[in-house]
């Protein structure tokens, strides 16, 4: 009998993860059941995924700037990123503010409703902590991203996934520096991060053995904690404007893919769909990483030289899923709220929602601390800032899976558009796990 593929693994354990979830909330003792026996697998895999995430990063960009021989690659590589992802980010914006006022999901919200989202969630610890952090931010200088770019500790830098900024800007560092002492004498060193790299995308494919198990647990414990499904009833139309804007960007993805590349977008998604599974599973960009770059190099063909660079920064500057579900929510809170937005106002919103995305922490929640920002920038009353949270925090866990599929897809989609443009998009060349297996048994 033929294997069935990882996608369909995973996508059949999230499918029997659902209802599993929705069988134990109907018996007394099943919340509790999955949240102590049944959630913390799940636990362990997304922190498999994050343990490996930062010595992925380090060995995979050294390797690829020690592989380049010449500078000014690295620097067209960079340059076509940054320029690409911006693009995108603006075209997602977009999308969501066309969407948002063709169809108004903010008249639909009644008065009864609104109070009971604001006695629910306005004290929530949640939201007060976005709140928080938000103001943190706003205080903050015009130039503190790149402050905050350099660590003054690389190990430090290391020891945590929301520092991914800083530590790329370490490794970059460090990878040319080794281009400046010549190919001799960094020979040993450029022999190690090989090594290194070659034995974490191993521990990719160990840890991707788990993954459909993983995924059941995942989705069965975002099940049992979700919200009050009339509350969530009543954001459906909010919702599902989020969602069509979403949907709409793997389209445009798919398009971008198949017009510069001249690759089958039904088989990029296919290959990709992996990371997008665990994308939405996780709700972390910088979870799913280690596998988002093994399917781009294994099996899309995107050489390491791009994908090392690509992916990493993606992963922490693209946030083209998040972009659009702020661009709606910040419109659709001030439509439920009454608040009058004009077409300057909406011009504001596109611009600070790209500047908030770039050093925007790459793991769940980071969206409605950024919605804050882009809210406060349109003069959105201080007062109401907790109720305009609390409009939309009953669905913003399902709503956070949904948009992390999309910014990983959109790293997927320019790591292609990158490789391509510089010559480096190539065959694909799968690794099995166990290819090596029977040297040491």
């Amino acid at each position: 009998m033929k294997k069935l593929e990882l996608h369909w693994q995973i996508l059949i354990g999230m499918l029997f993860g659902i209802l599993f979830g929705f069988a134990m909330t109907q018996i007394g003792w099943g919340k509790e059941f999955v949240s102590d026996w049944i959630q913390p697998l799940g636990t362990i895999f997304v922190k498999l995924l994050k343990l490996i995430a930062i010595p992925l990063i380090v060995a995979s960009l050294v390797k690829g700037i020690s592989d380049l021989k010449d500078i000014s690659k690295f620097r067209n590589i960079g340059l076509r990123t940054i320029a690409t992802y911006i693009i995108t980010t603006v075209v997602a914006i977009t999308i969501g503010l066309l969407l948002v006022n063709v169809m108004n999901p903010g008249s639909g919200i009644s008065e009864e409703t609104v109070t009971k989202l604001t006695d629910t969630y306005a004290g929530d610890a949640g939201v007060t902590s976005k709140l928080e952090e938000a103001s943190r931010q706003k205080d903050s200088g015009p130039l503190q991203f790149l402050v905050d770019m350099v660590p003054d500790n690389a190990l430090a830098a290391m020891t945590d996934n929301a520092l991914m900024l800083q530590v790329i800007f370490f490794t970059i560092f460090l990878g040319i520096s080794m281009l400046l002492i010549g190919e001799k004498k960094a020979k040993p060193l450029k022999d190690f991060f090989d090594a290194l790299n070659e034995v974490v995308l191993k521990m990719v494919d160990l840890i991707m053995l788990t993954a459909p198990y993983a995924v059941f647990a995942l989705l069965a414990g975002v099940v049992v904690s979700s919200s009050d499904p009339d509350l969530l009833l009543a954001l459906l139309k909010y919702a599902g404007v989020v969602v069509l804007g979403l949907a709409l960007m793997i389209v445009f993805y798919s398009t971008i893919v198949a017009l510069v590349t001249k690759k089958n977008p039904f088989w990029f998604l296919k290959e990709i769909s992996p990371a997008q599974l665990l994308a939405f599973s996780t709700s972390s960009s910088a979870a799913t990483l280690p596998v988002t770059m093994e399917r781009v190099e294994e099996h899309i063909g995107v050489d390491k030289e791009v994908s090392s660079f690509v992916l990493p920064v993606g992963a922490t500057i693209n946030m083209d899923g998040t972009s659009l579900y702020q661009g709606v929510a910040a419109v659709f809170i001030s439509q439920a709220l009454g608040f009058d937005l004009t077409f300057g106002d909406q011009l504001t919103i596109v611009l600070t929602a790209l500047l908030a995305s770039i050093g925007s922490a790459a793991v769940p929640g980071a969206g409605m601390v950024m919605l804050v920002i882009v809210l406060e920038s349109i003069g959105f009353p201080p007062d109401k800032l907790a109720i305009g949270l609390a409009l939309i925090f009953a669905v913003d866990r399902p709503l956070d899976m949904c948009r992390t599929v999309v910014n990983v897809t959109g790293d997927a989609t320019v790591s292609m558009l990158v490789a391509k443009s510089v010559g480096k998009l190539g065959k694909p060349h799968v690794h099995d796990w166990d290819e090596h297996y029977d040297e040491v048994k």
